[in-house]
């Protein structure tokens, strides 16, 4: 099985190292493009007002001066040459990938990347408390459930333009109970903040940043399963469409 990793951390980032570790139990042919820097946040975008360029590490490792999409694209397109992935794993993301955060999620949208390209894909995110850790993540329930949750995801038949995305709870591997499949969570929208700074200039600058999250308790998603320890497993589906509204609309613009 040809397996290629990519993530939005960059190509230095702890979490790919743990994510090629967790590859390399269902494969011995692995192959790493991801971006030249961090892209956390970055979603779906493309690079389109200049050029990206591309850095060989090795054979089969490369890095990309642009996003996670970036990535995917030129892997496909340039680096590995015309071969053909049989999957792609996107991880593994330092921090959670739950609920409506989907929608900015640089390791979500390589994974949504590939699956438009019509490659099995899946994205892994480690979740942990982020209060004084820094860039100290630990990676251990990941590391210890990766391959183990993997292996039946990669023979799930999955419907046409469908990804997976799985968290790992912020816990000890042995304290871990399980694995559940469960819906996309919203989170409280009132929880984004902005954090105002000062310049050594004087001029004023703006920081996004989150505060406590905040969900509807006894609702079975992702939200309540990671924090009640479990592995959490949501398909996503790229087809947008609302098709309960398609009636509602078509009646309403009758008159037009």
């Amino acid at each position: 099985m040809r397996i290629l990793l990519t993530n939005d951390d960059g190509i230095y980032a702890p979490g790919l190292k743990v994510l090629e570790a967790i590859a390399r139990e269902l494969s011995d042919d692995i192959w790493v493009v991801a971006p030249q820097e961090e892209q956390s946040g970055a979603g779906h975008s493309l690079t389109l007002s200049r050029p990206v360029r591309v850095r060989r590490h090795d054979d089969r490792r490369f890095s990309v001066s642009g996003t996670p999409t970036d990535a995917v694209m030129m892997a496909l397109g340039v680096c590995m040459d015309g071969l053909k992935p049989d999957l792609i794993l996107s991880g593994v993301n330092r921090g959670a990938n739950l609920a409506e955060d989907v929608t900015y999620s640089g390791t979500v949208s390589a994974a949504m990347e590939g699956t438009l390209a019509g490659y099995t894909s899946i994205a892994l995110s480690q979740v942990y408390a982020r209060e004084g850790m820094g860039d100290t993540v630990p990676f251990a329930a990941a590391e210890a459930w990766g391959a183990r949750v993997l292996r039946p995801l990669i023979d799930a038949p999955m419907p046409p333009r469908t990804l997976i995305n799985v968290n790992f709870p912020a816990l000890a591997p042995e304290n871990v109970r399980g694995v559940k499949v469960v819906e996309q969570g919203f989170h409280d929208y009132g929880r984004a903040r902005i954090v105002k700074g000062t310049d050594p200039r004087g001029y004023p600058y703006y920081w996004f940043g989150l505060g406590a999250t905040q969900h509807t308790p006894g609702h079975a998603t992702d939200l309540e399963a990671i924090t009640e320890g479990f592995v959490t497993v949501t398909p996503l589906h790229l087809d947008l469409t609302h098709y309960a509204s398609m009636a509602v609309l078509d009646e309403a613009l009758k008159a037009v």
